[in-house]
C-alpha cells in the first residue's frame, strides 16, 4: 500500500502538471495570437501608407502593378494554387479590383458587403479606394515564426522549470504534513502496548493541531481511567477486607472461646456483614450505571413532597446531632418525571455526606427551584439542591468528590465508602440530569442536583 507522503507527492505533481500545461497552452495561444494580430496591424498600416503615398504621388491608381508593394506581396498567377497571402485585394473607389487576390480577379468588382470589412484608403479626406486584407501565416525561418518558436521554447523551460519546483514543494509540503500524522501513529502504537503516557508535539493550529491536541487529551485521560481502575480495585479490596477481617477475627475468636459467644459479638458481626452487603449493593448499582443497565420506572413527583418525604428520613438523626434540617420550597413548582426510589436514594446519599461533615449547632438546607437553560426560555429545568455549613472543600477536592472511592482527609475520618456521591451523579445523569457541587471556605458544601421539567 502506497504510503500517504507518496499520494501526496503525486497529487501535488499531477495538479502541478496540469496547471503548467494548461497556462502554456494557453499563453501560446494568446501569444501568437497578439502577436498576429500586431503584425497585421503594422503590415496593413504600412501598406495603408504605401497606397495613400502612390495615389498622391501619381494622382491614380495608374502602374501600380508596377508598384513597390507589389514586389513584396506579389499578386497570384492564375496556374500556381493561391499562396495564404492571396488574401491582400486593392480596389478603386467604386469597388473595382485593381490588385486582384483571393477569389477576385483583376477588374472584378467586389460586393458592397464585402467591401464593408476593408479598410478606406483616403487622401485629402477623399477615399480613393479600399484595401481588403488578411493577415498570413508566418512561413518558416521568417523573423516572425522564429521570435514564436523561441517564445515557445521559453514557455517550455519555464514549465519544465515549474514542474521541477513543484516536485521540491510537494516532497517537503507532503513530509510537513504527514510528519504530525507519523508521530500520531507511533504513539498509537505506543499506548496499544501499555505505555499510556504518551503525548504530542503540537506543530500547528490547524485540523492536524487539534487532531493531536485530541489525542493528547485522549492519551492524558485514558492513562487517569486506568490509573482510576487501578485505584478503584485496591479500594474494592480494602474496603472488603475491612469487614470481611471484622467478621473472620468476631467469629474465629467465638469458635475458639476466646470471646463469649454473647448478643454483643454477634450484633459485630451482623453489623458488619451488613456493611459488607451494603458495598457490593453500592458497587452493583454503580456497575449497571457503567452497562447502562440501571433500572429507572419514572413517576410524575412533585419536588416538594420528594425533599419534605426525605427530610423527614433524617430529622431524628440531625436532632441527635443538634443540626437544624430546614426545607426551602420556591413557589409554583413544575413537576418532575423521575423514579421516586432513585431519587430518593440520590438524596440520602447527599444527606449522609452532609451530616458526616457538619459540625454541632451546624445547617443543612434542602431546597427546590427553576432555573433557566441559557439557550432557551421560560424556565425548564428544576434545581434540587443540599447545602450544609460544614468547613467545606478546597478546588482540587471539589473537582473529584463525584469519583468512586475518593474521599479528602475529613470524610476518611468520617467513614463512609466514597460510592455514595458517585452513585448520586449515575443516578442522577440516568436520568438526563446533571450534578454539581459548590463550595466556599467555612461556608459548607453545595451539591446541585438539575433535573429537567416534565413534560
Amino acid at each position: 500500500m502506497r504510503s500517504i507522503t507518496l499520494k501526496l507527492v503525486l497529487s501535488f505533481l499531477v495538479i502541478s502538471l496540469v496547471s503548467v500545461l494548461l497556462i502554456v497552452l494557453f499563453a501560446r495561444y494568446a501569444t501568437n495570437q497578439e502577436f498576429r494580430r500586431f503584425t497585421a496591424t503594422n503590415n496593413r498600416s504600412n501598406l495603408m501608407e504605401t497606397l495613400e503615398d502612390y495615389y498622391v504621388m501619381n494622382g491614380s491608381w495608374e502602374g501600380i502593378e508596377r508598384a513597390e508593394l507589389f514586389m513584396r506581396y506579389p499578386a497570384p498567377n492564375n496556374n500556381p494554387p493561391p499562396r495564404p497571402y492571396d488574401a491582400l485585394v486593392v480596389t478603386d473607389q467604386f469597388g473595382n479590383v485593381i490588385r486582384p487576390g483571393a477569389s477576385y480577379r483583376l477588374g472584378a468588382h467586389v460586393p458592397a458587403d464585402q467591401i464593408q470589412h476593408g479598410t478606406a484608403i483616403q487622401v485629402d479626406d477623399k477615399t480613393v479606394g479600399y484595401l481588403i486584407f488578411s493577415p498570413p501565416p508566418f512561413e518558416e525561418n521568417s523573423p516572425e515564426r522564429n521570435f514564436l518558436n523561441r517564445t515557445t521554447q521559453l514557455l517550455i523551460y519555464s514549465a519544465l522549470a515549474a514542474f521541477a519546483i513543484a516536485l521540491l514543494l510537494g516532497v517537503l509540503l507532503s513530509r510537513s504534513l504527514t510528519s504530525p500524522i507519523r508521530e500520531l501513529t507511533q504513539a498509537t502504537h505506543a499506548i496499544s502496548q501499555g505505555e499510556l503516557s504518551q503525548q504530542v508535539l503540537i506543530h500547528s493550529n490547524d485540523e492536524l493541531g487539534e487532531l493531536g491536541k485530541a489525542f493528547n487529551k485522549m492519551s492524558t485521560e485514558l492513562s487517569r481511567s486506568v490509573n482510576v481502575r487501578r485505584q478503584m480495585t485496591a479500594d474494592i479490596a480494602h474496603e472488603l477486607r475491612t469487614p470481611l477481617s471484622l467478621i473472620l477475627g468476631h467469629a474465629e475468636a467465638v469458635h475458639d472461646g476466646v470471646l463469649p459467644p454473647t448478643r454483643e459479638n454477634f450484633e459485630i458481626i451482623r453489623e458488619e456483614a451488613s456493611r459488607l452487603e451494603h458495598l457490593v449493593d453500592d458497587l452493583r448499582t454503580l456497575s449497571l450505571a457503567d452497562a447502562g443497565e440501571l433500572s429507572i420506572h419514572p413517576q410524575t413527583v412533585e419536588p416538594e413532597r420528594l425533599l419534605r418525604e426525605v427530610a423527614s428520613l433524617y430529622q431524628v438523626q440531625a436532632q441527635r446531632k443538634n443540626i437544624t434540617l430546614d426545607v426551602e420550597i420556591a413557589s409554583h413548582l413544575a413537576t418532575l418525571e423521575v423514579d421516586p426510589g432513585r431519587m430518593t436514594q440520590v438524596l440520602t446519599n447527599i444527606l449522609d455526606n452532609a451530616l458526616r461533615h457538619t459540625p454541632e449547632g451546624g445547617r443543612i438546607v434542602l431546597s427546590a427551584k427553576e432555573v433557566n437553560d441559557k439557550r432557551s426560555s421560560p424556565a425548564d429545568r428544576v434545581e434540587l439542591a443540599v447545602q450544609d455549613s460544614g468547613p467545606g472543600l478546597n478546588a482540587e477536592d471539589l473537582d473529584r468528590i463525584f469519583e468512586r472511592f475518593y474521599r479528602t482527609d475529613a470524610s476518611r475520618h468520617a467513614g463512609g465508602s466514597g460510592l455514595g456521591l458517585a452513585i448520586a451523579r449515575s443516578i442522577v445523569q440516568a436520568h438526563g440530569g446533571q450534578v454539581s457541587a459548590e463550595t466556599e471556605a467555612r461556608k459548607g458544601l453545595k451539591i446541585i442536583v438539575s433535573l429537567p421539567k416534565a413534560r
